[in-house]
């Protein structure tokens, strides 16, 4: 079990987060509409402003204790909204002069009376009376006189209708919030799924490619994102690996048997020169086929640590100003005899006279004799081997074309890529290729191969005179 998942982190991060934010948003919302619903109510209370009053409540009708409460009377009997709203006249000692109930009102608080009188004119209250019934109500203060003082007009309407609008209003928005919260969870859930999966499934391929289960590979992803991407990945990685264990299994097997071919012919003839008791031409004839098998041991060890130090990027040139025409005709030279052993004919075309390039000498000859190797090796008895060497502007081109077995086009794109053999029964190791290919790139210059299968082969080796 995973402890920091992703489905942890996206109920501790992506989820909460959004809960909280629509819960939040859902109680702004709800705080909306019962401040607007509040307010409307008191627009309603403040539409009998003290102005309203004072119309009525003017010092004539406080001259005289009478006159007052005869002015109260008729205000509350021409109070129109009585449907709407409940009217008091609270007297200068605070009681309850006349309501427009005419229901007795002493157990009744009204602690906006006490506020109106703090302020000297206005006060407000939301609470609830004595039948539990929840109210808002305003007192407005009256002019004072000799006769009245601390009287008050105070307004009364019930909230009982809003609230119950307002619980209406909350349940919507909560089963809103609630389904938003729902789809989130829904759609979040198969949204991970659809990540968490196609990630195990990855986690165990990746598991079993770790432990050498290279034959695996990961079913189509359904959608072409980075997901579908990296299963595709992750295919061709476990593809790539698959061909080059074979191509490193078939390595081995091929350097084994490049070892131990002189191996045997040395001990071979070690042995047989041991017992031929001083016989000369038998003692001549083993000494030159230990010495000759011991020069092919020692190529094949120095083209693996030509290799090595590829992999390393530890290959390096010694550049000199050197003659290429000269460099290459030894190496002409030198196979010479062999072409004659394979019945092959060396064709050379090379210019006249001197052409000096700065470049490594030995490592352009290792590849020359890699090259033209090559082309006897995979030509056919009788054939040919040309060699042509061309000055260009700024480079010299060197092309060896040979008419044997050829490379198929399924074949060619690899020629160059390490432990690869287009024909495993042929002799070598299968890195000359990247190895030469590598002191070419080294050398700022291009090893490029064109070839038809069954007629034959063309390399073509592009150096820059001044690398």
């Amino acid at each position: 079990m995973v402890k920091n998942s992703i489905v942890k982190r996206w109920v501790l991060t992506v989820l909460l987060s959004i809960i909280v934010v629509t819960v939040a948003f859902a109680v702004f919302l709800c705080v909306i509409f019962r401040t607007n619903y509040y307010n409307a109510a008191r627009m309603t209370l403040e539409s009998r402003s003290s102005e309203v009053v004072l119309s009525y409540f003017n010092k004539a009708s406080l001259s005289s204790e009478e006159q007052f409460i005869k002015t109260a009377r008729t205000f509350v009997e021409n109070f129109s909204d009585k449907s709407v709203m409940e009217v008091w006249v609270i007297d200068s000692g605070g009681g309850v002069l006349v309501s427009s109930t005419g229901i007795s009102v002493n157990n009744e608080k009204y602690p906006d009376y006490s506020y109106a009188k703090a302020d000297g004119k206005f006060g407000e209250w939301i609470g609830k009376n004595s039948n539990g019934e929840k109210v808002m109500a305003q007192s407005y203060m009256l002019p004072e006189s000799e006769v009245v003082s601390s009287a008050a007009v105070r307004y009364i309407v019930s909230l009982q209708d809003i609230d119950r609008q307002l619980t209406f209003i909350y349940i919507i928005v909560a089963v809103i919030a609630a389904f938003i919260i729902f789809l989130v969870i829904t759609s979040g859930a198969f949204f991970i799924r659809s990540i968490i999966n196609p990630v195990k499934k990855i986690n165990e391929t990746a598991e079993r490619i770790a432990n050498g289960d290279f034959d695996v590979s990961i079913e189509k992803y359904k959608y072409n994102d980075e997901i579908g991407q990296l299963c595709e990945t992750i295919n061709h990685m476990a593809h790539e690996i698959n061909e080059s264990e074979q191509l490193k299994n078939e390595f081995i097997s091929t350097v084994s048997h490049e070892l131990r071919t002189p191996l045997t012919a040395i001990k071979g003839w070690g042995e047989t020169i041991r017992c031929s008791e001083g016989d000369r031409e038998i003692t001549e004839k083993g000494i030159n086929v230990i010495v000759k098998e011991s020069e092919r041991l020692t190529e094949l060890v120095e083209e693996l640590l030509d290799f090595s130090r590829m992999e390393n990027g530890k290959m390096s040139l010694k550049i000199s100003r050197i003659d290429i025409v000269k460099e290459l005709s030894d190496v002409i030279e030198a196979i010479q005899e062999r072409a004659e052993r394979e019945q092959i004919k060396i064709v050379s075309d090379i210019s006249a006279g001197h052409i000096y390039i700065n470049a490594d000498g030995n490592r352009l000859k290792q590849v020359f004799v890699n090259v033209i190797d090559n082309a006897i090796k995979y030509g056919k008895s009788g054939g040919f081997v040309k060699i042509t060497l061309k000055r260009l502007n700024n480079s010299i081109r060197i092309t060896v074309e040979d008419n044997g077995c050829g490379i198929s086009k399924h074949d060619l794109p690899k020629i160059k890529e390490k432990f690869f053999k287009a024909n495993n029964s042929a002799r070598g190791s299968g890195i000359g290729l990247a190895v030469s290919d590598e002191i070419i790139a080294l050398h700022n210059g291009e090893l490029n191969f064109e070839s038809v299968i069954g007629e034959g082969t063309t390399v073509t080796i592009n150096l820059p005179i001044n690398a």
